[in-house]
């Protein structure tokens, strides 16, 4: 019997000379080497054998939970008890594909390490919270930073709202409706992100649109961040950074097709009134529907030589964007149809007076009244804004370039060097949009080859 540091026995032993041996040779070599001096040769290797399997057991030769099959390594471990009511049996085998025993030994590190921790979280789960009895309960009357939601809205009115239509208070009242309806009025720090899920999926249940749940989003978001800036709160937005799930019915606006739009114009020109007018404007030069119906008269331009619109601001009717002020050139069924406005003798000088004055600017309406139109002539999915869908895709066919199609349509240009300059001259923009006049004028090519009068029949 050997006596080691901190006890008796074989385990102490290596234990003490663990802790007094030194140099570059292993444990098991320098026990064998101290125990020749104390042993006869036949009692030292019976005691060999011994620190050999405590060696195995201890994981210093190698890896425990590993076993070996035809030179493949396999990873067995038995369940502990505790934890064995969440499986289907007690033990777990699994291969490691593998037949390289350092590779294996890593592995198995591995995998023992994410079960220990697995198995100490369904230990936890089973233990009752300490000291539990010592949790506050949520007091409904806690204090909150008491500006609720409606109070947000008004400060966004007040502050953004000057010289806005109609259309921008009833949109921001409405989106803040639908949070009350769904939420309640809450103090702003009384949303959480789990409220504004809640939100989202409440407006699907609705059966709104995937782009008119975002764009109610968009809307609460900035009421909400207004007022946190402008109030000083220490609150998070709730509604910012919500998860916008896959697979939400799309509301497409597809295009629509240079026959059905030849055919839709030609209609415009038979009923010829100020609804057909609008449409025929629209169908060339791509504009959106709100900018046209606030034009004056006055920024319709048919006495320069190259006929053009000069699309600015008004009181009555703000732009989308900063590059939504531009002109644009009047050619084809456009050039008609402002030749017809300035034409029309009234006592205003707006050129659509049924759906802007002064005091109103009602696009909506007017996209009522001719989308209903719309779909009696052309494509059943077809509205208004596929008219300027259409116009990209005509510019696009006759390989006009991206930069100057953004510019006509008043659509934003990626790059820093959009900023720079005064872009593309009248002169340039005229030419592209008669060349789509010039193209769609010629008839399609007749087949030459017998592979296309096949198709043909």
């Amino acid at each position: 019997m050997v006596c080691g540091r901190g006890g008796i026995g074989r385990r102490a032993a290596l234990r003490s000379l663990s802790w007094k041996q030194g140099g570059s040779s292993s444990l098991l070599d320098r026990t064998i080497k101290h125990l020749k001096t104390y042993l006869t040769p036949c009692n030292c290797a019976l005691f060999v054998g011994g620190v050999a399997g405590v060696w195995y057991r201890m994981g210093y030769n190698s890896p425990t939970y590993l076993e070996r099959r035809d030179g493949v390594f396999y990873f067995v471990r038995r369940i502990p008890s505790d934890v064995r009511k969440h499986y289907h049996h007690n033990r777990i085998r699994q291969s490691l594909r593998t037949k390289s025993e350092a590779r294996a030994a890593r592995m198995v590190s591995s995998m023992s390490q994410r079960l220990e921790d697995y198995w100490l979280g369904l230990r936890l789960q089973d233990l009752d919270v300490p000291a539990i009895t010592l949790v506050r309960a949520a007091d409904p009357n806690q204090p909150n930073c008491g500006f609720e939601l409606t109070d947000a809205l008004d400060l966004y009115l007040r502050l953004k709202g000057d010289g806005r239509d109609k259309v921008f208070v009833r949109a921001a009242r409405r989106n803040i409706g639908y949070v009350i309806e769904a939420l309640g009025n809450r103090p702003l720090d009384q949303y959480a992100s789990s409220d504004a899920a809640l939100f989202r999926d409440w407006l699907i249940a609705r059966d709104m649109a995937g782009n008119t749940v975002r764009r109610v989003f968009s809307s609460i978001r900035s009421i909400v961040n207004l007022a946190i800036k402008e109030q000083g709160l220490g609150c998070q937005n709730a509604f910012a950074g919500t998860f916008m799930p896959d697979g939400m019915r799309e509301t497409a606006r597809n295009p629509i097709s240079t026959d059905d739009l030849k055919s839709i114009q030609a209609r415009c020109l038979a009923e010829d009134d100020d609804l057909r007018w609008l449409i025929a404007l629209l169908s060339d030069t791509g504009m959106r529907l709100g900018e046209a119906v606030g034009l004056l008269k006055a920024d319709v331009h048919l006495e320069n030589d190259l006929p053009h619109i000069k699309l600015a601001p008004h009181p009555w009717r703000r732009l989308k964007t900063p590059g939504s002020a531009r002109i644009i050139p009047l050619v084809g069924m456009s050039l008609w149809a402002a030749q017809r406005v300035i034409a029309n003798e009234t006592d205003t000088s707006f050129a659509f007076p049924r759906y802007c004055s002064a005091d109103v600017h009602n696009t909506n309406s007017a996209s009522a009244a001719l989308n209903k139109w719309l779909k009696q002539q052309g494509p059943s999915d077809c509205v208004i804004h596929s008219l300027r869908h259409s116009l990209r895709d005509r510019l696009r066919a006759i390989e006009c370039p991206a930069e100057i199609i953004d510019q006509i349509g008043g659509w934003s240009t990626p790059g820093v060097g959009s900023n720079y300059g005064k872009g593309y001259t009248l002169e340039v923009m005229h030419r592209w949009l008669a060349r789509i006049q010039e193209t769609e004028a010629v008839p399609a090519t007749p087949p030459t080859n017998s592979a296309q009068l096949q198709g043909v029949r």
